[in-house]
């Protein structure tokens, strides 16, 4: 299973586009690129393994694994990425401005869900980021 997400860097913020074979899945919203500075960035471009992750605060979610220079970075629901993240991944169904958005539950519950299925079937769940 792989999902690919299309970045767009701004001083404010990063927001993106998710894609989930080949069609678009929904939006991304994360904080600015501060050269992979760790609670204050968000992750470089690359291709990440998901896993999943179960906590108290987030219940099940999804960690990517080998991040450089960081650790336990996240794909968990937020709606303001300079105020709920600090360098994870958040979807959110619509954007309202830099690093900005609404309903991140639903979006965040489908992609567990796909993945979760992947997870059972020993599959492989890969994310692609890039600019």
């Amino acid at each position: 299973m792989h999902f690919l997400l299309h970045r767009t860097y701004l001083k404010e913020g990063t927001n993106g586009v998710l894609f989930y074979k080949g069609a678009f899945f929904g939006f991304i919203i994360e904080l600015p690129w501060k050269e992979n500075k760790r609670s204050f960035s968000c992750i470089p471009e690359g291709v990440y393994t998901l896993k999943p992750r179960f906590s108290e605060k987030f219940k099940h979610h999804l960690q990517l694994e080998n991040v450089e220079g960081r650790s336990l970075i996240l794909i968990h629901p937020a709606n303001d990425a300079k105020k709920e993240l600090r360098g994870c991944i958040a979807p959110i169904s619509s954007l309202t401005g830099i690093g900005k958005g609404l309903t991140s539950t639903p979006l965040f519950q489908k992609i567990v869900s796909l993945c979760y299925q992947a997870f059972e079937r020993k599959e492989k769940v890969i994310l692609t980021i890039k600019s």
